[in-house]
């Protein structure tokens, strides 16, 4: 087949498909570095979910930006992944949203709120993916959700609570998604809070500041529990060596942002092996996973080439520039993606799809590589 045949038939299918057929495998390659012009946000983007081509903010923010023309967007706002076009869905919330998760025809939002689109709904609530109209969807939840993933028919909830309904929950919960209910038999527990959840095949990975996992030791900061009974997966214990505040998962294993001196993304087997470990000079607070490549966002604005870091968690050693954003291959080498983005905390949130190719970060930035960015970037 000729090359410009190749080419027509990958004009649909993105950088992955044209690399693909001309015989380069798509492990390796990385998103654009460059953002298309998107919304802006007054205010913090904390949570990013795509769902088809549509992507879903949740933060702290009132109004967004389009064409100039500045329109009410409370806590939570879509856009089109595909033209950066706002898009009509528009819900409310009166305080914080720190989490998202979309599947099928629901996107699920936790956070600080105790009211949305004029209803009351603590910390939880479901709204309607096309329309943004409330769900029945409504719990109790004594503590502060942080972290919301979907698998199993189960959407599952992580934070710092202690019950939900009045039934204990500690730190963990699941609802079923045919009716919304709190599920009896998901159960685990964790005994400091969970920061961020992510699911692949029967597992549900937990990371956050935890030393123990359904009470058993050495559990610390990252685990990993089965989707359906809750039980511990004793085979998995990386046992990190600082606070976990995100986590991604793919067939390989499960990825992973730090805190501590400095700052790390790390990798590891399905089996609990360390795969790789990249340091940084400030927090990794985001990580997602395309294609083999792990995408990370934090307040970080160097990558170190080595493990050395002094006191203060500065490379002692050669290092990148990398300001909030840096991808890491395969073999755990830094790539040179590098979109530069500003700010002091920098990306809160890094989200993947798939289907689209591409990547959707949100945070505290105003710029993207010298262009004005506020708060929501988007690669692809």
């Amino acid at each position: 087949m000729r090359i410009s045949q190749q080419l027509r038939l990958a004009v649909t299918a993105g950088v992955a498909g044209v690399l693909t057929l001309l015989g380069w495998s798509p492990a390796y390659a990385t998103v654009g570095a460059t953002s298309r012009s998107l919304p802006s946000f007054n205010g913090s983007v904390y949570a990013v979910a795509f769902l088809g081509g549509t992507v879903y903010v949740g933060g702290s923010f009132t109004a967004a930006t389009t064409h100039g023309r500045q329109v009410e967007r409370r806590r939570l706002a879509a856009f089109d992944a595909r033209t950066g076009e706002l898009l009509n869905w528009a819900p409310t919330a009166d305080r914080t949203v720190r989490a998202l998760a979309a599947t099928g025809d629901s996107v699920y939002a936790a956070g600080d709120f105790g009211t949305v689109s004029g209803a009351g709904r603590d910390a939880l609530a479901r709204f309607d993916a096309r329309s943004g109209e409330l769900g029945e969807f409504a719990h109790r939840v004594d503590g502060m959700p942080r972290a919301l993933a979907v698998a199993h028919g189960r959407l599952f909830l992580g934070g710092d609570f202690t019950s939900v309904d009045g039934e204990d929950r500690t730190r963990l919960a699941a609802f079923r998604l045919a009716d919304g209910a709190l599920d009896e038999d998901w159960t685990p527990t964790a005994d400091a809070p969970v920061y961020a959840l992510a699911t692949f095949g029967r597992r549900v990975y937990l990371g956050g500041s935890f030393h123990r996992t359904n009470q058993v030791r050495s559990t610390r900061r990252l685990s990993a529990v089965d989707a359906v009974s809750g039980d511990l997966d004793r085979d998995f214990r990386p046992q990190p060596t600082a606070v976990v505040h995100a986590v991604a998962a793919d067939s390989t294993g499960v990825y992973a942002g730090l805190g501590g001196l400095g700052g790390r993304a790390e990798a590891w087997t399905t089996g609990g092996r360390q795969r790789w470990s990249r340091f940084f000079d400030g927090d990794v607070q985001a990580v997602a996973v395309l294609n083999g490549t792990a995408y990370v966002g934090g307040h970080f604005d160097r990558a170190c080439l080595t493990a050395n870091v002094d006191k203060f968690g500065d490379c002692d050693d050669d290092n990148r520039s990398r300001i909030k954003l840096a991808a890491i291959d395969a073999d755990g080498d830094l790539t040179d993606w590098a979109p530069q983005a500003n700010g002091i905390q920098g990306v809160r949130a890094v989200a993947a799809s798939r289907g689209l190719g591409a990547i959707a970060a949100g945070g505290d930035f105003t710029m993207i590589g010298g262009n004005a960015r506020h708060r929501i970037a988007a690669f692809g």
